[in-house]
């Protein structure tokens, strides 16, 4: 590896270059990028200088919304919360949903982003 140094004053500086990455790391990746850098400061900087943290972090971002997603749509078919119900009782539709997208977003959080057992 050729490394590229510029001249800044009397020091030269390594020119080096992170890879573009043009996913967004989302909600999910910005909370698991505080973690590690509050919790993990070894795992983040190593993802850092590698240059391979935005990709990460990018990649648990979609992890984290796809499965947010399956598992919305499985305890709703579970607990029975169906379009029915929200013609027939909005408020208690309303509340069924906030009550499981709230489950499953602290899943999601205890498995993926803080990376521990959810049980």
């Amino acid at each position: 590896m050729k490394i590229q140094y510029i001249r800044v004053g009397d020091y030269f500086i390594p020119d080096l270059e992170l890879p573009e990455e043009p996913r967004s790391i989302g909600k999910w990746g910005r909370m698991h990028r505080d973690y590690l850098r509050e919790y993990k400061p070894i795992q983040y900087n190593c993802l850092l200088l590698s240059g391979e943290l935005w990709t990460y972090l990018a990649d648990l971002n979609e992890q984290a919304q796809d499965g947010l997603e399956r598992m919305i749509d499985q305890m709703k078919m579970v607990e029975g919360v169906t379009e029915k119900l929200k013609a027939a009782d909005p408020m208690a539709w309303v509340g069924a949903m906030n009550n499981i997208r709230n489950r499953a977003e602290e899943i999601i959080l205890l498995e993926l982003i803080y990376g521990e057992d959810a049980t």
